[in-house]
């Protein structure tokens, strides 16, 4: 899914299209810069680059283009945290959390199939509202540390990871509930991330969503995704998280208030 306008309109001869495979040198050298600038503010931040990817590559490929590329791009994003951040994981959380977020990763994968994109995208738009508004607005709430905040707070990431290809802000909210050190933090959520772009990227390969003329982007995005992290955790020994927090969650509302904006006038 290249051009949104040409994807929605012709899906059938997309895959023949050569003007596909790359969209012009300052186009695609913009993409892999945003690409950058979210896995940065996604390690930084601590919730994720898709919060900020998702919206961003949705200006450049259709949605569902948008689910497959990124589960692929959050592949290697996992894979280099989990190499750079080596404090450990904390396997009680991985199994309380982990495991239903892989469940509903999964599920939420397959009802993306059901909906229409522009549903997907509005559904996508109210999510960013909705949690950078509350985090924003009440910086210093905090769940209850408990195994039922632990299973919900997994259900619902990775059902919105699945649906709408990301969740992880949530994810992040539920595991700031447990106080573990920033290492291990980043490194428990590369672990259930791993999990949950695993099984989802089997159910969108299913549902059509990975095309061969986007795989071009996969070893690009896997350099962005290492590079990203590696400044992101040099930025986090040198910047109080809560400024830097707040700075991207603002950014987060902004982006959805685009792409509300988007799906209202497709």
């Amino acid at each position: 899914g290249f051009a949104r306008g040409a994807a929605r309109a012709s899906p059938g001869a997309a895959g023949h299209d050569p003007r596909r495979l790359m969209f012009g040198f300052g186009r695609s050298a913009t993409f892999l810069l945003l690409a950058l600038l979210a896995e940065i503010a996604g390690t930084v931040g601590g919730f994720g680059s898709s919060v900020f990817f998702v919206p961003v590559a949705n200006f450049y490929f259709d949605f569902h283009s948008v689910l497959g590329i990124t589960a692929l791009f959050h592949l290697s994003s996992n894979a280099s945290k989990l190499g750079l951040f080596r404090g450990g994981i904390d396997r009680g959380l991985l199994l309380r959390l982990g495991v239903p977020s892989v469940l509903f990763s999964i599920l939420g994968g397959m009802a993306s199939a059901w909906m229409l994109t522009q549903w997907l995208e509005a559904t996508l738009a109210v999510f960013l509202l909705g949690l950078s508004g509350w985090m924003l607005l009440r910086p210093s709430w905090r769940l209850a540390a408990t195994t039922r905040s632990a299973v919900l707070g997994g259900a619902l990431s990775g059902g919105m990871a699945g649906l709408v290809g990301t969740g992880g802000a949530v994810r992040g909210m539920t595991m700031a509930a447990f106080d573990l050190r920033k290492d291990v933090f980043i490194a428990t959520s590369a672990a259930i991330d791993m999990g949950i772009d695993l099984g989802r990227t089997v159910v969108y390969a299913r549902n059509g969503y990975i095309h061969g003329h986007d795989l071009v982007w996969v070893p690009l995005l896997a350099v962005v995704a290492i590079a990203g992290t590696w400044i992101g955790k040099r930025i986090l020994s040198r910047m109080p998280q809560a400024m830097f927090r707040r700075a991207a969650l603002l950014m987060v509302f902004g982006i959805g208030l685009v792409t509300l904006y988007q799906a209202l006038r497709a």
